[in-house]
């Protein structure tokens, strides 16, 4: 797996944004998640605001037996009745199962996020964040109508964040760090194509074997990400001729 540590592409604006989403999603982690709590409170607090498959196509919360069959015997979760089913999908993106997964997710946000700003401006860049996040929410939740799992985490939103720049700017320079002691560098194009052929598999062995990664959440979002820069009329950026 490479993991890139930073990008040879200077932007021409300060990446307010992806600086502020970044800071949120430290701060709902470290003040607001149960981090440290036991099993009970934690799951509480997911079905309570993350979104759960079942929930987002019903339209309606758990009902009591549903919210049974998702925890332990000894958790009493009633109380998570009555939550707000479609805001769950905006909460979710600031939600993160552990430390590693805040930090994996926040890292590639600070690489990538910064020159996707710049391109987009402010305003836009988080409109199209929120956007690939939601897309990549549903592309999750329709296909399990059933799921009972929780989904959480800003993946499906840096997917797209991905997905835009490689379309923008794809043969920027990346630094990787190959484990456990290689670093160099690689187009953009290599690495995020990588990427992706990592989330391809990942669903293909979910599929036969279950886990806990939301791979199709990462495809979508990508996708996604790939066609709205299309859409708004993204192109790489050619180098300035001076005369």
């Amino acid at each position: 797996m490479l993991i890139p540590l930073g990008d040879h592409n200077p932007t021409r604006r300060r990446p307010w944004v992806t600086r502020l989403f970044i800071a949120i999603n430290i701060g709902v982690f470290v003040f607001g998640q149960p981090w440290a709590a036991g099993a009970c409170e934690q799951q509480a607090f997911f079905l309570r605001w993350a979104v759960v498959p079942a929930e987002l196509v019903q339209g309606q919360p758990l009902g009591p037996e549903q919210i049974d069959a998702t925890t332990p015997a000894a958790c009493d979760l009633a109380p998570m009745i009555g939550k707000s089913v479609h805001s769950a999908v905006l909460y979710s993106m600031f939600l993160h199962a552990g430390w590693l997964h805040l930090a994996g997710n926040m890292l590639y946000l600070l690489v990538f996020g910064n020159n996707v700003e710049d391109r987009f401006g402010h305003l836009g860049f988080a409109g199209f964040y929120l956007l690939g996040g939601a897309v990549a929410t549903l592309a999750f939740a329709v296909p399990n109508p059933g799921s009972l799992a929780t989904l959480v985490g800003a993946s499906g939103a840096i997917a797209a964040v991905l997905g835009a720049y490689l379309i923008l700017f794809p043969v920027a320079r990346v630094t990787v760090f190959l484990p456990p002691f290689f670093v160099f560098s690689l187009p953009a194009i290599l690495v995020l194509g990588a990427w992706f052929l990592v989330q391809l598999s990942g669903a293909r062995v979910a599929d036969m074997s279950g886990g806990g990664v939301a791979y199709l959440a990462h495809i979508a979002g990508f996708v996604a990400g790939v066609v709205l820069t299309l859409v708004l009329g993204g192109r790489p950026r050619r180098r300035e001729r001076r005369g």
